[in-house]
């Protein structure tokens, strides 16, 4: 399976000054349709360890690329499981942002087709099944669906058989994508178990050369 993604421009960092903006979770929108909930869980477990001072102060190293539009409203291009997570347990929560891009205009659809054409929506459900319109993008992080192909590569990603590409928009998804294509037995987001193995050997072969963040044979 071959995403049909627009090329993409690389997510630019915050400026060394740039000023970080505090916003609620929840009127933060999507760029995106899915969630692996593995990994959802995972952070969920991190933040209720950690009292308010420890999340705050976390989440202040970790800011999000933002979207604004002529009129405020905002959109995040990354960090959607972390704030997922942080909505779940604190529905009133708040996360740090950098502003990303302006776009000059008030219309929801001039601001997703500018978010489009730089690569920045992953516009496929938690089936794979894509691309659809942007409409159909939820309000906020807690309309996400859940995608196990993406809790799989979560997996993979933790046990340092993929590399990290925080600059490419949609990585863990691509890796997912690829993997759909393949063999794989059945398994769900709450039980990957079944699936690990053979998922460790696809990501490890010379098939996924051409992924970013491939290690081959060195992973394992």
């Amino acid at each position: 399976m071959a995403l049909r993604l627009p090329p993409y421009q690389p997510l630019p960092p915050p400026g060394p000054k740039q000023e970080l903006i505090e916003l609620p979770i929840l009127s933060l929108q999507p760029t995106q349709l899915c969630v692996g909930l593995a990994e959802v869980a995972s952070r969920i477990a991190d933040f209720e360890a950690d009292n308010l001072k420890q999340r705050r102060n976390y989440l202040g190293t970790k800011p999000v690329p933002l979207v604004r539009s002529r009129s405020g409203a905002v959109w995040m291009v990354d960090r959607h499981h972390r704030l997922r997570a942080l909505a779940q347990i604190d529905p009133g929560a708040t996360a740090f942002g950098y502003v990303a891009l302006e776009v000059d205009s008030d219309e929801r659809t001039v601001v997703l087709q500018e978010l489009h054409q730089r690569g920045w929506l992953y516009l496929y459900d938690g089936r794979g099944l894509g691309p659809l319109h942007p409409a159909v993008l939820p309000a906020n992080l807690l309309g996400l669906q859940d995608d196990p192909f993406r809790s799989l590569v979560w997996k993979l990603k933790k046990e340092k058989v993929i590399e990290a590409a925080p600059l490419i928009p949609f990585h863990e998804f691509r890796w997912g994508a690829w993997l759909r294509s393949r063999t794989l037995p059945p398994f769900s987001s709450q039980r990957l178990e079944p699936a690990l193995p053979a998922a460790r050997a696809l990501a490890r072969s010379s098939a996924a050369a051409h992924l970013a963040g491939w290690k081959g044979a060195r992973s394992r």
